[in-house]
């Protein structure tokens, strides 16, 4: 465990201990993080590069898809520079002000991905089930409002997290357990009443999220009951195919990140080494498989990888 001279901090200054119990391993356990974020980089750096270069991916699916890219490329950046920082530096510390900063993107990331979800299961809704209109309902102006909508609620949302933390006063430990810094982490080492920072660091972010997760399920479920009234196999072959990579996404995005919730919540008896080795993982490995998961499910992406690929090499 690594010791810190209590009588040498500095009132503006938080410590981040990393991986508590596995400090030996900090160098290592570096390692494949390091690997999965650099995946993550490139694989939503091409994403990007792809829909903003190609005008045949100037459609409101790849839109939505090239916020999403950026949202995982904050996501991830927020949080595994830093901790590759303890890994392998030793720079534990963090500014209060860094502190926050650090916990606004992270937090932010992770609403704003929820609430993308939720205009790309939308998207695919209209498609499938108002093809003939899918033009006219996401218009240019229809995909502006949606998405100047999802980043102000999402700001709207977390920015309180922010005052609510700078509110309170720090006058023991200001040894965080942790990677990164992270609402309730951080409230916890305040000296002063922190229930109000509890009761909306935990009800109002996820309750956002449970109606992000309803909509979605209502949004497949009339998707689902428009693929199985079409006419032909094909038909519906071709509509499940369109909705097959979001499917794959919103899975390993909500499943990690309700288990994680739930284990803090009940798992009492689950080791701390655990939900914060999670923890870590939930903010890298998503944002490396999206992009995958789209270059292998989304032809028009496939073929406009390989052309790049071809192009490079020849």
């Amino acid at each position: 465990m690594v010791i810190f001279n209590l009588s040498s901090f500095n009132l503006d200054v938080f410590f981040l201990v990393g991986i508590p119990g596995l400090e030996q391993f900090h160098i290592w356990i570096g390692i494949p993080f390091c690997i999965i974020y650099l995946v993550a980089v490139v694989g939503n750096s091409i994403l990007l590069y792809l829909i903003i270069v190609e005008r045949s991916l100037h459609e409101p699916m790849f839109f939505f898809l090239s916020l999403l890219a950026f949202t995982d490329l904050v996501l991830s950046t927020a949080g595994v520079p830093k901790t590759l920082s303890i890994f392998w530096l030793g720079a534990r510390e963090i500014t209060f002000t860094g502190c926050l900063t650090q916990m606004f993107f992270l937090h932010y990331s992770f609403v704003l991905d929820s609430a993308i979800l939720l205009a790309m299961a939308f998207d695919r809704y209209v498609a499938i089930c108002s093809p003939l209109r899918y033009t006219t309902i996401l218009t240019p102006r229809a995909i502006t409002k949606i998405i100047v909508g999802i980043c102000f609620r999402s700001f709207c949302i977390i920015l309180p997290d922010v005052f609510l933390l700078k509110r309170l006063p720090f006058c023991q430990t200001r040894i965080i357990p942790h990677t990164y810094c992270e609402h309730i982490g951080v409230a916890r080492l305040s000296c002063a009443d922190i229930s109000i920072n509890i009761w909306y660091g935990f009800a109002v972010p996820i309750m956002t999220v449970i109606s992000d997760v309803i909509l979605i399920a209502v949004s497949y479920t009339l998707i689902l009951h428009a693929v199985f009234h079409l006419p032909s196999h094909a038909a519906r072959q071709k509509a499940l195919g369109t909705c097959g990579s979001h499917v794959c996404v919103i899975l390993m995005f909500y499943t990690p990140a309700f288990f994680s919730i739930l284990a803090h919540r009940f798992g009492h008896n689950v080791p701390r080494t655990f939900h914060i080795m999670f923890a870590n993982l939930y903010i890298v490995i998503p944002p490396a498989l999206n992009p995958i998961v789209y270059g292998v499910k989304t032809k028009k992406i496939r073929d406009k990888v390989v052309i790049l690929i071809l192009r490079r090499f020849s």
